[in-house]
C-alpha cells in the first residue's frame, strides 16, 4: 500500500499538467529545544526545533501523510484539530481515545484526507499539557482555480497566540493534581512565540514579534489561539478587521476592531493597511468574565510595521478591552453567521434524533492525600460524570470489541435537575467517575445543549468536538428552557464551528449529523478542565457498506 501511494505521488509530480499533486508528505521530529523568554531559559518540546511549530500546507481534498518520530522522554500524540477525519479516526490523535501514545523512540504515520475542507486549522499535541509548545498551523487552500468567496488578498500571514510558563508545564499540572488545587497561571501570553513588551520583574529584554506590511495592501491574517487555558481578545491599533472565516468555515463578512478567539479556535480576517506609514501595536489579552477565576493578566504585544518606517518613529498604542468585557465578546460572537451561499450552504439538521442536555462545570471530590486542598480535589464533569481516561484507546476497544474498557451509558440529561446557574445544592458538587460514551447510529442527527453550572463558580468553557463540525443554533444566559428558547433557534445561517465557548452562567445549542463512524472526543479546550475530567466521547456506529464504515487500523498504530 505504501509503495503504491508513493508511485501515485511520483506520477502526479512528474506530470503536473495531467494530474494535480494531491499527496502531501511531512516529517515531524519531536525534539527538545532550549528556549529563552522573560529572561528565563528552559528546554521545551517542539516539532523540528521550531516554536511555534511548522505550518502544514495543503489543498482541499488532498491526502496528508505526516511521519511523527518521538525523540523526547514523553509520550506523544498529535491531533489535527478541526480535520474531519472521515472514516480515519486512527489519525485523529487524542491519547487513549483514538490511539495509544507514541512512546519515546517510536514513530507513527498519520494518514488523512482533507475531504471538503478549506481554511485555517491547527495541529497540537493531545497528551498531558505538551501542547503548550507543541503546536502549529494547518493552512488548507481551496482547490486550484477555486477563488475565495471574498476579495483576493495580496498576501497571507499566520498569527499564533499562546501562553508561556517559566516552569515546565508538566511540572505545573502535576503539582496541581498532587495538591488538589488549580494550577499556576501562565507567566505571559505570546504572539507567534514572543511575549512582546511586557513588564516582568528583573527582566528588561523585549521579545517583540514584528508583522511586516506594505501600505495600501490587503492581508489575510490566519489567527489561531493555541493557548492552554485562556480566551483571547486580539486588536491592532488604528485598524479594522473584516472577518471572513472561523474554524475553516466561511462566514458572512463583517467589520470589527476586536476579535475574540478561544483555545482551539481559528479566525481568518482581512486587514487593509490604509493608515499612515508607521508602527502600530498589536495586543493579545485575556477574556474571562468570571471574577473568581485566576488568569494571566499580562497582555502580549507585537508590532504591525509598515515598510519604510523609521526606527525612531513612535509606535501607535492601543488599550486592550477589560478582561471582563462581556459585551465586547458578545458583539463578536453574535456577528458570526454562516456564509450560506449556493456553493457553501449551511446544511443545518432541521429534525433531531437525539436531543441532549449536557451540564458542563466543576465539582469537588474527596482526596485524602490532597493536604493543600484540605482533603478535597477540584474536578470537572459533563452531566456530573468526571471522565476517567482508559489505559486502552477507546477506538481500539470498539473496533476489536474489547470488553471492560468503556460503557455506553453516558447520560443524555443531567442526573440531578436544579437551578444550574444559581448557588447549587451541596450534593451537586460531588461527581461520579466513569469511562462512558454516548452511542449514535450512523447518520443520526444530534442536538446538544451545553449548560454551564455555578458549582464552585460559573465560567466560560470552550468545547471542542472531534470528527465533526456543528452549527451553533442558539445561546443564552441563565438556564436553557426548551419551551421558549428552541423557538428562537437560527436554523437558516448559524455559524459552523468545531470549538465553541459556552458563555459564563449560560448555555449554547449545537446541531450536527453523525455521518462519521468512530469514537469522537468532546471536551473543554481549557486544558486544566480537560485534565480535571470535563470530557466524554460519542461512539458512532458504522453505516451500510465500506464507504460508511471505519477503515481498518494501520499496521504501525501504537500499542498501549
Amino acid at each position: 500500500m505504501d509503495s503504491w501511494v508513493r508511485m501515485l505521488f511520483f506520477i502526479a509530480c512528474i506530470l503536473p499538467a495531467l494530474v494535480e499533486c494531491k499527496v502531501r508528505h511531512y516529517k515531524f521530529s519531536v525534539v527538545l529545544k532550549n528556549s529563552t523568554r522573560l529572561c528565563s531559559s528552559k528546554p521545551i518540546v517542539t516539532v523540528n526545533g521550531k516554536f511555534p511549530g511548522p505550518t502544514l500546507y495543503a489543498r482541499e481534498d488532498d491526502t496528508v501523510l505526516v511521519k511523527v518520530r518521538n525523540l523526547v522522554n514523553h509520550n506523544v500524540t498529535i491531533h489535527w484539530h478541526g480535520v474531519r477525519q472521515i472514516r480515519t479516526g486512527w489519525a485523529d490523535g487524542p491519547a487513549y481515545i483514538t490511539q495509544c501514545p507514541i512512546l519515546p523512540g517510536q514513530s507513527y504515520l498519520y494518514n488523512f484526507t482533507l475531504t471538503g475542507q478549506r481554511g485555517t486549522l491547527l495541529w497540537h499535541a493531545h497528551v498531558n499539557w505538551l501542547r503548550s509548545t507543541l503546536h502549529g498551523a494547518i493552512v488548507i487552500l481551496p482547490k486550484r482555480g477555486v477563488p475565495y468567496p471574498f476579495p483576493k488578498p495580496d498576501k497571507e500571514l499566520v498569527v499564533i497566540l499562546g501562553e508561556w510558563w517559566k516552569s515546565d508545564t508538566e511540572d505545573v499540572i502535576n503539582e496541581a493534581l498532587k495538591s488538589g488545587l488549580a494550577p499556576n497561571v501562565s507567566d505571559a501570553h505570546t504572539i507567534n512565540g514572543l511575549p512582546g513588551t511586557v513588564s516582568v520583574a528583573n527582566c528588561s529584554t523585549q521579545d517583540v514579534y514584528k508583522l511586516p506590511v506594505e501600505s495600501g495592501k490587503t492581508y489575510l491574517l490566519r489567527i489561531i489561539n493555541a493557548a492552554l487555558n485562556e480566551e483571547i481578545f486580539f486588536k491592532i491599533a488604528g485598524h479594522l478587521f473584516t472577518v471572513v472565516e472561523v474554524d475553516a468555515s466561511y462566514v458572512k463578512p463583517f467589520k470589527t476592531d476586536t476579535l475574540l478567539i478561544a483555545p482551539g479556535q481559528t479566525t481568518n480576517a482581512l486587514l487593509t493597511t490604509d493608515q499612515n506609514s508607521g508602527k502600530y501595536t498589536i495586543v493579545a489579552s485575556t477574556f474571562m468574565d468570571s471574577p473568581v477565576v485566576a488568569v494571566d493578566n499580562l497582555t502580549a504585544t507585537a508590532t504591525l510595521h509598515y515598510t519604510g518606517t523609521l526606527a525612531t518613529t513612535p509606535t501607535v498604542v492601543i488599550t486592550p478591552p477589560p478582561r471582563n468585557a462581556t459585551q465586547v465578546a458578545n458583539n463578536f460572537t453574535k456577528s458570526l453567521k454562516s456564509l450560506n451561499s449556493k456553493k457553501y450552504p449551511a446544511n443545518v439538521p432541521l429534525t433531531v434524533d437525539h436531543s441532549l442536555l449536557f451540564t458542563v462545570g466543576l465539582g469537588i471530590n474527596p482526596c485524602p492525600s490532597c493536604t493543600a486542598g484540605n482533603g478535597s480535589r477540584v474536578v470537572a464533569a459533563v452531566n456530573n460524570v468526571t471522565f476517567v481516561m482508559p489505559t486502552t484507546a477507546l477506538l481500539q476497544a470498539h473496533y476489536f470489541n474489547t470488553q471492560g474498557v468503556f460503557t455506553t451509558d453516558f447520560p443524555g440529561n443531567p442526573p440531578q435537575v436544579y437551578n444550574y446557574t444559581a448557588t447549587p445544592p451541596a450534593a451537586s458538587s460531588l461527581t461520579t467517575n466513569g469511562t462512558k460514551v454516548y452511542r449514535l447510529a450512523f447518520n443520526s442527527t444530534v442536538q446538544v445543549v451545553l449548560q454551564d453550572t455555578g458549582v464552585i463558580a460559573p465560567e466560560s468553557h470552550p468545547i471542542h468536538l472531534h470528527g465533526f463540525n456543528f452549527f451553533v443554533v442558539g445561546s443564552g444566559v441563565g438556564n436553557y428552557d426548551p419551551k421558549t428558547d428552541a423557538s428562537n433557534f437560527n436554523l437558516v445561517d448559524p455559524v459552523e464551528r468545531n470549538t465553541i465557548g459556552v458563555p459564563t452562567g449560560g448555555w449554547i445549542a449545537l446541531r450536527f449529523r453523525a455521518d462519521n463512524p468512530g469514537v469522537w472526543f468532546l471536551h473543554c479546550h481549557f486544558e486544566v478542565h480537560t485534565t480535571w475530567g470535563l470530557k466524554m466521547a460519542f461512539l458512532v456506529d458504522n453505516g451500510k457498506g465500506p464507504n460508511e464504515s471505519l477503515i481498518a487500523p494501520p499496521n504501525d498504530l501504537p500499542k498501549c
